[in-house]
């Protein structure tokens, strides 16, 4: 059996909030990491926000390093990292290098880099002597934080990026971040053609977050899915659509499209995620006459979400390109979907056709649509054995393409987790 190479020094991890419910995607890969054993301290810039953790979270022994989130709210804490790191000899380029950045910062977002600039000293400051390296994830504030605080303590960072961290930030800033990163890895072929442009070369790499199979997989005599058509009031065809309440997610759109299904069409809707649309959503369903339909479930932990994928017969997302640019990347709801057998219907939108082909895997239609989604939705609805054949092969190329095990090898190769003959 292979040994891995385990680096000498731990790896921190900078996130921006630990833990998120809406973040799996990087809980599951730290969690895969440390068992290939990586040694890792988490360093969050913010404390979390909701009380329920995934199960993913308890596998997880990474220690904690909550960073102020707000300077103001432990000012000697930051005062004492200033006036220690400010006698390093790195901290006038550090220093510089933040000024670089203020200079060109709109006015709106002035206070933001200055938090950045005191999360970094403190990270610098309070970071165990055996860290030998910074990984962070998100190319905007974290990747801010990461790079100033590797600066100080001269190590190297490597990061991960993923959606809105790339496409709402200015690509001045993308390029010097790009430069200054060891290495970078993206979870899109579309993402890593954007950021490549920016780059020096070899610099970004595609490295598919993936799923872990064993944890999402149908358990043996998991019963069959009903062959609901929509003709029986009693028993509607159940639609599921996951994700944040944000503009990005078109959930406007999803109801818009609900909206024009034919009258005789029974079906019913559940929403799982939170977020700011929250209230707008619930008053726009209200509006188009379809709010007795819908249940909106707020965010759940994986095991309830595993529920609703399994009671559910058809998935949606509309997802769109956001007024600021904001996008998804390759949405993991669209992966556990597919990993259910549920057939999904999405949109043209980032690597979502990396993952749906369609017609084949699911549906893809063009954003910001509303009828072609519901011509789409009307059709799938009516006809249950077409559902299995799009959920079926969506699965098969899930398992193929988008396991955990699969595309985590990689990630673990640039950390040094190399597999050596026993």
């Amino acid at each position: 059996m292979a040994k891995p190479t385990i680096p000498s020094r731990r790896v921190a991890f900078v996130l921006k909030g630990y833990p998120r419910l809406s973040e799996t995607f990087i809980a599951q890969e730290i969690a895969a990491l440390e068992a290939r054993g990586l040694d890792i301290l988490i360093a969050s810039l913010r404390h979390p926000t909701e009380s329920r953790r995934h199960p993913v979270h308890d596998r997880i022994r990474a220690p904690l390093l909550y960073l102020p989130e707000y300077l103001y709210q432990e000012p000697l804490r930051v005062l004492r990292a200033w006036w220690r790191q400010r006698r390093m000899p790195a901290y006038r380029a550090m220093r510089s290098t933040w000024l670089a950045d203020l200079r060109r910062e709109p006015l709106a977002n002035v206070l933001n880099r200055g938090r950045r600039f005191g999360q970094a000293l403190v990270l610098a400051d309070e970071l165990p002597v055996d860290v030998g390296w910074i990984h962070v994830h998100f190319l905007h504030t974290p990747a801010s934080v990461a790079r100033y605080a590797a600066t100080l303590r001269g190590l190297p960072w490597s990061g991960s990026a993923h959606a809105k961290d790339i496409w709402t930030t200015p690509d001045w800033e993308l390029r010097e971040k790009l430069a200054a990163c060891e290495w970078l890895v993206t979870c899109t072929a579309s993402n890593r053609d954007h950021l490549a442009e920016l780059a020096p070369p070899g610099r970004v790499e595609l490295v598919y977050h993936g799923l872990d199979l064993a944890q999402f997989s149908v358990p043996p005599g998991a019963p069959a899915r009903g062959a609901r058509d929509g003709s029986a009031a009693n028993d509607p065809v159940r639609i599921l659509s996951v994700g944040r309440l944000v503009e990005k997610k078109g959930t406007d759109v999803l109801l818009d499209a609900l909206a024009r299904l034919p009258a005789q069409l029974n079906w019913r809707m559940v929403h799982v995620g939170g977020g700011p649309q929250r209230e707008e959503m619930a008053r726009r369903a209200h509006a188009l006459g379809i709010v007795g339909r819908i249940e909106w479930r707020g965010s759940l932990v994986q095991p309830e979400l595993l529920k609703e994928y399994r009671a559910a017969d058809l998935f949606v997302l509309a997802s769109r390109v956001a007024h600021d640019g904001d996008r998804d990347g390759l949405p993991n709801v669209l992966m556990e979907a597919q990993c259910q057998g549920l057939p999904c219907i999405s949109t043209r939108v980032s690597a979502i056709p990396e993952l749906i082909e369609h017609d084949v895997t699911g549906i893809l239609i063009e954003p910001e649509a509303p009828q072609p989604l519901a011509d789409a939705l009307a059709r799938l609805i009516a006809e249950p054995a077409r559902r299995d054949a799009l959920g079926e092969a969506g699965k098969a190329r899930m398992e193929e393409r988008f396991g955990l095990d699969r595309n985590i090898a990689r990630l673990a190769e640039k950390f040094g987790l190399v597999a050596q003959p026993a």
